[in-house]
């Protein structure tokens, strides 16, 4: 494409969240990028708006010749077949959460990238400033060693309603899980982003707990990593008003979000050095903490499309890779796995075998009839 000419961005699926992302591209919070083709099942007057093609079929919207580059904010059970056509037709493919159902879709549409597309997927936590105030902190070695990390998130409270609205929503088959693949695939992958991924894990699921649904809407789960360290992670959608609490513990000094504020804390000397040399017998090391809180404005969704943009027509690194996708999927997946075979499971990841657990589930599941309400729908409030 000319480098000086606008990428013509098609989209595909107009639910909530593509609402914003049109928005981001319409208001001009991406630099060169302009909206050239829409695919719904029911967006033509969306697209008269906008002066842009409207497609029924996605494998349409990809032959037309309108795009450089696609976005695909489709149910997540349409994931592989989009994502498939796009990437087969040589486009660049912008991927709303999750890569896929499992890890193994997720593979499959990787394997079909070529060498000079961008492939990048809407992670758009990896631009929030306390993720990355906490990434820099890490990098910088000033925790030491990690000897445990725990993060309770379970402030992701959605009412019966949100799932009432939607077919395909909080079903196997629509959705291949509920708050693990939904909500908290992006803590799962900030957790890996910044703690890096366990060797193992246990996990206990609860399945429709708190809602009139087939998926998990409970989660809690050990973490072990291979240096030694442990971790708990719990997630939930039935729980209000929640909780959001992220720690990090390392050798010499902790990082501490309780929801509103980030602390570092700085222990000297070093926590293991203390432990043998001490003669206190209820001694501890010195530590000083202080406030590091970022500021944290900013359109995490735009920060990631201009990124994309960049990538194609400029060469910039990507944010988020739809590669690194598959280590938070394998986290969910996992999780899901070792509550229903009720066991301890290795990672990475079997990816056969769970597609193979996955499968008995998706034989017993099929979308929901979707109930005649009128739901309010303030898309900033579902940002956590």
């Amino acid at each position: 494409m000319n480098q000086n000419a606008a990428l013509r961005l098609g989209i595909v699926g107009l639910g909530n969240i593509a609402g914003q992302h049109i928005a981001n591209v319409r208001e001009g919070r991406v630099d060169g990028c302009r909206i050239s083709a829409l695919c719904s099942r029911s967006g033509s007057e969306l697209a008269a708006q906008l002066g842009v093609p409207h497609f029924s079929r996605s494998q349409d919207l990809v032959d037309s010749g309108e795009c450089d580059a696609v976005l695909v904010a489709t149910p997540t059970w349409n994931h592989l077949e989009a994502g498939s056509a796009v990437l087969r037709a040589g486009l660049h493919l912008m991927m709303e959460k999750p890569l896929g159902l499992s890890v193994d879709e997720g593979r499959q549409l990787l394997a079909l990238q070529g060498p000079q597309q961008v492939f990048g997927l809407m992670l758009n936590q990896r631009t929030d400033p306390l993720f990355t105030t906490m990434r820099e902190v890490l990098a910088a070695g000033t925790l030491g060693e990690i000897t445990r990390t725990h993060w309770t998130m379970t402030n992701w409270f959605r009412p019966e309603v949100y799932f009432q609205v939607s077919d395909w929503r909080a079903t196997w088959v629509g959705e291949g899980g509920g708050l693990l693949v939904n909500q908290c695939i992006h803590n799962l992958d900030i957790f890996q982003w910044l703690c890096g991924m366990p060797a193992a894990l246990r996990a206990f699921c609860r399945f429709g707990r708190y809602h009139d649904i087939e998926v998990e809407d409970e989660a809690t789960a050990y973490l072990e990593y291979a240096n030694g360290a442990s971790g708990v992670f719990i997630g939930s959608t039935g729980e209000a008003p929640g909780i959001n609490r992220f720690d990090i513990v390392g050798d010499r000094g902790a990082l501490a979000f309780d929801g509103e504020r980030l602390t570092l804390t700085r222990n000297e000397p070093a926590t293991s050095e203390y432990n043998r040399q001490t003669r206190d017998m209820f001694g501890m090391p010195a530590s000083q903490t202080e406030d590091i809180t970022p500021g944290r404005g900013g359109n995490q969704h735009a920060a990631v499309l201009n990124n994309f943009v960049a990538a194609i027509t400029r060469g910039e690194a990507l944010v988020a890779p739809a590669a690194d996708g598959l280590d938070s999927l394998s986290l969910a997946n996992a999780m899901l796995l070792s509550t229903w075979e009720d066991s301890r499971v290795e990672l990475p990841l079997d990816a056969r075998r769970y597609q193979r657990a996955l499968g008995q589930r998706l034989e017993d599941s099929g979308l929901r009839e979707k109930a005649d309400i009128e739901a309010s729908i303030d898309m900033g409030a579902s940002y956590r």
